[in-house]
């Protein structure tokens, strides 16, 4: 199925410890800075979808807008593609015109701690894992790692790859937290956090806003910035027969949702001049690429380790230091990326004639979005 909508504009806050702003205040200044990037006004909002900001009817009351649609989803970051892919139903129905997705996140200034006791990381966590210290996302994709260094022989040395090479593409990041590069020693010096994850392979807790203005072709094409198509969008759930951690690193339902994104958009792998890759642990970037078929299973530390993923390689990927290194805004920030990628607009870290731009998150749903230049 063709899909018919576009990005009109995004729009970001600082991203670090911000300690004078809540959640509320945070979506309201990307929000005004993405519905100025598209040339719009708030009047022009007639949907509105918000994440991790704690009230719908209170932050449209702060925006002083009444949309015909208005929605809010839970704060985990597979929700990031579930909304994108939401705001596109609405726009391609014709329910909605201009849809606006706002994402507020005053996590670091609050003291939000991922693990412990009262931090059930899936269904029935208390039950079944917490006896054995399993209480955190964190342990969960290191005890995924480890089976993959068994099953494959993947090395720390491959795993570093990614942390370093994100860490360089922030440091060309003005807005990213983290800027001094690191080497494969600092790497393997740093502290365990949960063998076989060290410091580096953990995404960064930090107050943040991010938004997006998401509308026809037609209408985006009249605004202020170039369009930035969304070609495939897909999502496939993976809840049932597989106890999360799931034993096939999200294989299937990632192979799925690639192919249906790809074939909705007319394009493949070959086609995309970047990649965005959810990237709450530096695991999961490798459980990405083998599921979305960038490489083999079991493949991923290798196929890493040759450099493809830097800048100048064959799919240049987070190229703003994703979630370990730009901050982790749980995938709101590698979808502005992309958009900001194909309209040119990243200066240092800019990927040369980019086009088009997939975003893959591997998680417990898994999700595929196509972005690019040319609406087909």
């Amino acid at each position: 199925m063709k899909l018919n909508a576009a990005v009109a504009g995004v729009g970001n806050t600082k991203y670090g410890r911000l300690p004078d702003y809540d959640a509320y205040d945070l979506g309201m200044d990307a929000l005004s800075a993405a519905v100025d990037d598209a040339g719009l006004g708030f009047e022009d909002i007639d949907a509105v979808i918000i994440n991790r900001i704690p009230d719908y009817q209170r932050f449209c009351e702060i925006a002083g807008i009444d949309p015909a649609y208005v929605t809010i989803s839970p704060g985990h970051g597979r929700f990031a593609a579930i909304c994108i892919d939401t705001a596109v139903s609405l726009v391609m129905s014709g329910r909605a015109r201009t849809v606006a997705l706002v994402y507020g996140n005053n996590g670091r200034s609050a003291g939000v701690a991922y693990g412990g006791a009262d931090d059930s990381y899936g269904s029935g966590g208390g039950a079944i894992w917490f006896p054995y210290g399993m209480t955190s996302p964190g342990a969960f994709h290191a005890l995924m790692m480890r089976r993959h260094m068994e099953l494959y022989g993947t090395r720390p040395e491959q795993l570093a790859e990614v942390a370093i090479t994100f860490r360089h593409h922030a440091s060309l990041n003005p807005g990213a937290v983290m800027r001094k590069e690191i080497t494969l020693d600092d790497y393997m010096d740093a502290r365990w956090i949960c063998e076989p994850l060290r410091l580096f392979d953990y995404c960064l807790i930090n107050d943040g806003g991010v938004a997006l203005i998401i509308t026809t072709p037609e209408h985006a094409r009249d605004l202020k910035k170039p369009p930035v198509y969304i070609r495939g969008s897909a999502l496939r759930t993976a809840f049932v027969g597989s106890m999360f951690p799931p034993e096939d690193f999200w294989n299937a339902p990632l192979a799925d949702v690639a192919a249906r994104s790809f074939g909705d958009a007319g394009l493949t792998r070959e086609d995309m001049n970047a990649l965005m890759i959810y990237d709450n642990f530096a695991p999961t970037v490798l459980f990405s690429l083998e599921g979305l078929g960038y490489c083999g299973v079991g493949e991923a530390g290798p196929f890493v380790a040759e450099g493809p993923l830097r800048l100048g390689g064959r799919y240049p990927t987070n190229t703003s230091g994703g979630h370990l290194s730009e901050s982790y805004m749980q995938g709101w920030a590698l979808n502005v990326e992309a958009v900001r990628q194909l309209r040119g607009e990243c200066g240092d870290r800019q990927v040369a004639g980019a086009t088009n731009i997939h975003y893959g998150c591997a998680s417990p749903v898994c999700s595929s979005i196509v972005y690019s230049r040319d609406p087909s």
